[in-house]
């Protein structure tokens, strides 16, 4: 059994099995869960809904178009999880050197299965971080809950903002 801050659920040889729960913070401090995912069944049971996002989103076979999908794509584990991945950037040098700073944006396709495909850059700042913003994005996994539109799974172009600061001195 694991129960940490921001997840709880079973275990059996490293793997995650049975229900699990994820849990956020409101700006309170109270503890709320923001997703149940069953991974027995690979089934999202739950998830806190968050703002309403726009996005651009396969409507119909080649037909993207901005729309609000009744469920938004989902990273199983949540936010917090995926920011786990983008945590790992490494600062480029040649950006440390030019005072480069600044948010990358890397935008992705997630299909109607939760594949990711499709990386390419929606904002640049150079140095270096564009392509490094690139390879961390090509590292996070494919644990994603597809949208939806009503009952079907809808792929959508999902961006992704990586943010580079240097240390204040």
């Amino acid at each position: 059994m694991r129960d940490t801050k921001y997840e709880k659920g079973t275990l059996v040889k490293g793997q995650k099995t049975g229900i699990w729960e994820y849990y956020g913070y409101t700006p309170s401090g109270e503890k709320v869960v923001l997703q149940r995912y069953d991974y027995d069944q690979h089934q999202l049971l739950y998830f806190r809904p968050g703002p309403d996002i726009t996005c651009h989103t396969e409507v119909s076979p080649g037909k993207w178009s901005y729309v609000r999908p009744d469920q938004p794509p989902l990273f199983i584990g949540s936010d917090v999880a995926l920011a786990e991945y983008t945590s790992r950037l490494n600062y480029p040098p040649a950006a440390q050197a030019r005072n480069i700073q600044g948010k990358v944006v890397v935008a992705f396709v997630i299909d109607t299965l939760g594949h990711l495909s499709n990386y390419h850059l929606v904002q640049r700042i150079g140095g270096g971080c564009d392509e490094e913003a690139l390879r961390v994005a090509r590292t996070v996994p494919e644990q994603w809950v597809p949208a939806r539109m009503g009952r079907r799974a809808v792929a959508v172009e999902y961006e992704l903002p990586l943010n580079f600061r240097l240390a204040q001195p």
